[in-house]
């Protein structure tokens, strides 16, 4: 038995996973319903970006102010930090399963307080309790799987769990979907995330406690038990001989790391393997957030009505390709990372993800600048106590476009004739929303009218085929390998740490970054760091594909993969 973690797993091991399961479905039975973890982690980063459109027209402080939005995302990130490093103690102390069912309870409150929200700050409440219950399932699902799983098939099953994340994104814009005509819209989106909490509380009952963690309990003869159920009778005693040793020298490093976390991050950062180590890890993890991923999960049909299209359904509907690319490329990863190596990979994945960025900035922009006029006899039509203010005071109101109109915070309803004609400047309410769309109008808040904006989806499709295979799954096997067994766990979980802290970062700046640079400025700002951060990537991580564990560490060691000039001071 081994730690928990990503594990990667090749073709072989899939074919052995579906043939050990078939015969011993109890292990798929348990692999599945720890998964669900996932499964709610990858529904709750997707479900925020079309909840979000309709929690904007119920509470119009949240449509007129940035940093509420940015807020209500970003809250369930800074949720999962605090989660997380609460379910590393957890695991430990109270196990892995009661882990599982407090991540659950935790999780099913806060999708309940979500729903029932009367206020946006009741919502960010129910946003900060479900990022609790994710970062508490982010650590516990894979640990659960991996230490209740068959050796020979763990990286298949572990596998599972990150499949499930990306499922669970899909199945969150499905759902978007499906409610979009529903009353009560953005309360049935984030209310629904309770019913797999509730499914996984009740399946995971029945389940067992991970043996690895009853063995270190001393509760030997519960770990035979579950270990009698996972494995053919020739091949437990074997087991047991092997989570002996396991546990004993688990036990050993921990004694001769520190117990406390202040005297393992200190040991960690004198030891130049790990700290070498922690540099490659985290610059990954980081690199992986700084790409601007998640402003396309958070953020999807924002960016879309962006390009133009202000239909909420449609929207959605457009985000929903983007989500369902990137299930496919978490499985194109999981055929190709073992054979091209995770540096390659990520260097390649970086060149596409830099190459969209710029073509997305360059659509942005040029959509901006070709947006429709703002018309003064159209605006008039609607009166003046209709019309932007900032509109009737300008200097020069012919030299205005519909950019111009949504830079002063109003709304540009399009002439009945086209999209692309001249259209009005109106302040941005809902009783003016609902006059312009009684005239059969299109009535734009987010992005403008523009005959280049499909070219925008496009471009997002295309950078999340190049994410997703790449940077989307490499960082976390680079992260599982790199690190001595004996800092495996302080050395992951500052790297996850850092990813999470970056995705906070990027969420709750990301609104405020398009309101002072434009999309296209703003995806622009993402192509930049992207190419400074391929840069430590070549530079500083080196590859760790075929390696046995002894190997990677002489590498660290020797520093041969690192430039001369580096070499001394990292």
């Amino acid at each position: 038995m081994v730690e928990g973690g990503v594990v990667s797993a090749d073709k072989t091991e899939f074919t052995e996973c579906w043939r050990t399961t078939w015969k011993t479905p109890y292990i798929m039975r348990l692999a599945l319903s720890a998964g669900i973890g996932g499964l709610l982690f990858g529904y709750d980063t997707g479900v925020i970006s079309g909840a979000l459109l309709y929690i904007r027209e119920d509470f119009e402080s949240v449509d007129k102010k940035t940093w509420l939005q940015e807020t209500i995302v970003s809250m369930a990130v800074a949720g999962a930090i605090i989660g997380a490093a609460v379910g590393g103690y957890m695991n430990d102390r109270f196990g892995r399963k009661k882990s599982i069912l407090a991540a659950d309870v935790v999780f099913f409150l806060g999708a309940i307080v979500m729903a029932v929200a009367p206020a946006p700050w009741v919502i960010v409440i129910g946003r900060i309790l479900v990022g609790l219950g994710v970062g508490m399932a982010s650590m516990t699902a894979p640990l659960y799987i991996s230490e209740a799983s068959p050796a020979r098939i763990r990286g298949a099953l572990v596998s599972t769990n990150g499949f499930l994340i990306t499922g669970g994104q899909f199945l969150s814009y499905l759902i978007n979907l499906a409610f979009t005509k529903a009353p009560g819209t953005w309360r049935w989106m984030l209310g629904v995330a309770g019913l797999p909490a509730l499914v996984q509380f009740v399946l995971m009952l029945s389940l067992p406690e991970s043996p690895r963690w009853l063995y270190r309990q001393d509760k030997v003869d519960e770990a035979r038990e579950i270990l009698e159920k996972i494995y053919p009778p020739y091949e437990v005693e074997a087991e047991m001989n092997a989570l002996k040793l396991s546990v004993e020298a688990e036990k050993a490093d921990e004694a001769a790391v520190g117990s406390d976390m202040l005297t393992k991050l200190r040991g960690a950062w004198k030891n130049r393997i790990v700290r070498r180590g922690l540099y490659a890890g985290i610059i990954v993890q980081v690199a992986q957030q700084f790409v601007g991923i998640n402003t396309v999960m958070y953020y999807a049909p924002t960016i879309v009505q962006f390009a133009g299209f202000a239909s909420k359904s449609v929207a959605l509907a457009l985000s929903l390709v983007t989500s369902g690319l990137n299930a496919l490329g978490s499985i194109i990863s999981m055929c190709f990372v073992d054979r091209y190596g995770r540096k390659r990979l990520m260097l390649i994945s970086m060149a596409g993800i830099i190459a969209f960025l710029v073509a997305l900035s360059v659509v942005f922009i040029e959509a901006s600048n070709h947006a429709p006029k703002v018309s003064s006899v159209e605006s008039a039509h609607f009166g003046t106590n209709s019309t932007c203010p900032a509109f009737l005071t300008a200097s020069d109101p012919s030299r205005w476009s519909c950019m111009s109109c949504l830079k002063a915070e109003c709304a540009f309803c399009a002439a009945l004739a086209s999209e692309y004609h001249p259209g009005a400047c109106l302040v941005s309410s809902k009783a003016i929303r609902t006059v312009c769309k009684g005239e059969r109008r299109v009535y734009f808040e987010n992005g403008c009218p523009s005959k280049i904006g499909f070219l925008a989806v496009i471009l997002l499709a295309l950078y999340i085929i190049s994410y997703s295979p790449g940077m989307g799954t490499a960082p976390w096997i680079v992260n599982s390998e790199i690190y001595p067994l004996k800092y495996r766990g302080i050395g992951g979980g500052i790297a996850a740490v850092s990813n999470w802290c970056a995705n906070l970062l990027v969420s709750e700046t990301y609104l405020t970054m398009t309101e002072h640079l434009g999309a296209g400025g703003t995806f622009f700002v993402f192509a930049a760091i992207s190419t400074f951060m391929s840069g430590l990537i070549f530079f500083i991580v080196p590859e760790t594909k075929g390696l046995q564990l002894e190997e990677v560490e002489k590498m660290l060691e020797d520093g041969d993969y690192l430039p001369k000039p580096l070499r001394g001071l990292i």
